[in-house]
């Protein structure tokens, strides 16, 4: 090989190297996505009827709402919430992607009563969370509340929505 047949080489080699340099990842903005008051919750003991909480909520009502959650919110205020109500009752299923913040998930049936609980969702855990019964509504609060405030299968919700 010749000397000029070898730079032509390497300075092919060397076009190919930054060619194939992987670029990085850029990085996707969302957009902050503030809390909307929508309606007020109150939590109430199976066995009393004594009132455990109340939250302020939001709505996921249509399914939108109901697909993107709480996804990219950095913080929710411990009195908050996300109620999600579904036309049916059947065995739902929720996942973490993209949620930024660990979360209590509670499942609710068509009368409003605890069903399940799931403590602690990690963020970002892609995996399914199943209700494992029937339901037709979803509360969400902040990971650790329900240990917190006691709440247990049986005891139930109610809601108002707040006038726009």
């Amino acid at each position: 090989m010749t000397k000029g047949f070898i730079k032509i080489l390497l300075l092919c080699l060397g076009c190919l190297t930054i060619a194939c340099k992987e670029e990085p990842k850029a990085k996707v903005a969302t957009k902050v996505i503030n809390f909307t008051k929508e309606g007020e919750l109150q939590v109430y003991r199976k066995t009393t009827d004594s009132l455990l909480s109340s939250f302020d909520i939001e709505i996921a009502d249509n399914e939108y709402e109901t697909q993107t959650g709480l996804m990219y919110r950095q913080s929710m205020e411990k009195d908050r919430g996300m109620l999600f109500i579904f036309p049916d009752e059947r065995i739902h299923s929720f996942y973490m992607k993209n949620t930024e913040i660990p979360l209590d998930i509670l499942y609710l049936s068509s009368d409003m009563k605890v069903a399940s609980i799931k403590e602690n969702a990690e963020p970002y855990n892609e995996t399914s969370i199943s209700s494992g019964v029937p339901v037709q509504y979803v509360l969400e609060i902040n990971a650790g509340l329900s240990r917190e405030l006691g709440i247990q299968v049986g005891d139930s919700i109610a809601y108002q929505k707040t006038n726009p």
